[in-house]
């Protein structure tokens, strides 16, 4: 075998090596979450307190699911890592009698007594009938409370269940790359106000489309056209899809990275627009790629996109669509 071929082969021995999951760097999910050998899993354990639904859906934008111990090396092995960085005396997990009062089931359907059940000494009582949630107290015990009280909680992703996206360098598969301009995008079909939409590319590690050219425009148009939008039921304004940028501030149209609209390199305003109405301080395109003011409250489509190496500061060269 000439030098060449034995180059080649090792060099792609090492790139296989290293593609762990489909990923540059193994065992990694995103920077604000910490894996676990032990369990084989990754955790955040969120401050922000919220109830338990908002917690669950909190988890769910961020590509996990709200935490629950399989058994007691799993739990011993979260507890470690909440003894060691966190002051608090309890967090919400996903256990819930929900779907049928006393049925105590996981988030995934699983009943309690297939996993981590260490309930404390007279639990669950469900106190004044209305105690349908779990949370875990640092004594290591469980009990019902209410699910409307605002707790911290404790996100996973299994490193099993991590379906790595090689060309976004990005734990999300439905996000797709452009080679032309060196991004990838997702366009939510799940209408939102301009506030939440948002929050959820932030929870994605994205943030709300900023375009910067006319191909860039055009690429926004496609994306929008195949989009199966007819299959969407409810109410939401058609028509339009939100994008990064606004005038929340009355300062003038800036994107969400806090530069002028016109400083993005791309300004191409629908006909008469903005025209202000009804307090339209956020922004959105047409289905034909023109810029739109909308109110902020309108629950439209929207598009979010990622900036590649951003996670893992990969910077190998990207192939394919």
């Amino acid at each position: 075998m000439s030098s060449l071929k034995t180059l080649s082969v090792l060099l792609l021995v090492q790139l296989i090596c290293q593609c762990s999951q489909g990923q540059q760097k193994p065992k990694f999910f995103r920077k604000d979450y910490t894996f676990i050998e032990e369990s084989q899993a990754f955790y955040k354990i969120h401050t922000i307190h919220r109830t338990w639904p908002d917690a669950r859906k909190r988890c769910a934008m961020e590509g996990a699911s709200l935490f629950y111990a399989e058994d007691e090396v799993e739990a011993d092995a979260v507890m470690g890592l909440w003894n060691r960085t966190q002051p608090f005396s309890w967090v919400y997990v996903g256990i819930s009698d929900l779907l049928a009062k006393g049925v105590w089931e996981t988030i995934d359907g699983r009943p309690i007594l297939d996993v981590f059940s260490n309930w404390g000494p007279g639990e669950p009582n469900d106190a004044n009938n209305v105690e349908d949630c779990v949370i875990w107290r640092r004594d290591n015990s469980l009990n019902d409370d209410r699910c409307d009280h605002k707790y911290p909680f404790i996100c996973k992703k299994s490193l099993l269940d991590l379906d790595w996206n090689t060309l976004c360098d990005m734990p999300d598969p439905s996000y797709h790359y452009n080679k032309d301009f060196g991004k990838c995008y997702k366009f939510h079909l799940s209408p939102m106000n301009w506030t939440d939409a948002h929050a959820v590319c932030s929870a994605e590690q994205s943030y709300l489309a900023i375009i910067n050219s006319q191909s860039e425009a055009d690429y926004l148009v496609k994306i929008t056209e195949e989009a199966p939008k007819s299959k969407v039921k409810g109410n939401f304004l058609s028509g339009a899809v939100y994008l990064g940028f606004h005038n929340r501030e009355s300062d003038g149209w800036k994107t969400i990275k806090g530069t002028s609209l016109e400083d993005s390199g791309y300004t191409g305003w629908g006909n008469q627009q903005p025209d202000g109405g009804d307090n339209e301080t956020c922004g959105s395109m047409f289905y034909n790629g023109r810029l739109n003011d909308l109110g902020c409250f309108q629950r439209c489509f929207f598009i979010c996109e990622h900036d590649i190496g951003l996670l893992t500061g990969a910077i190998e060269e990207r192939f394919g669509d």
